[in-house]
């Protein structure tokens, strides 16, 4: 059985694209950009996102450093997610698909 580091692209952008290149992830991202989400929220928010889809994008996620998870010791239990340090150093990357977004409406808005 491969290795977590054999497993990853030797391609720095398929690298990327294989931790966070999918729909769910990205908004996952923009949304923790923002601040420390719970689950339902993020389900709520997240139109279209089934629960096994969250949970799966989130556990691996944390498994891959990107998402922290903390459990508060409350009645009823709360856990948030969060960005790790390694997740916030994808801003720039959000940040450009975000202006990229922007432009490309702007300039095909009209078909």
């Amino acid at each position: 059985m491969k290795t977590k580091a054999e497993l990853i692209p030797e391609c720095p952008v398929a690298a990327t694209v294989q931790l966070i290149g999918n729909k769910w992830k990205l908004l996952i991202l923009r949304n923790l950009l923002e601040r420390p989400w719970r689950f339902n929220e993020l389900q709520r928010n997240l139109e279209g996102i089934s629960q096994k889809v969250l949970t799966d994008s989130l556990r691996s996620m944390e498994a891959d450093g990107i998402v922290t998870r903390t459990v508060y010791a409350e009645v009823p239990p709360r856990v948030e997610y969060a960005l790790s340090e390694l997740g916030e150093s994808l801003q720039p990357i959000l940040d450009a698909m975000k202006a990229w977004g922007e432009s490309y409406q702007k300039d095909h808005a009209n078909g």
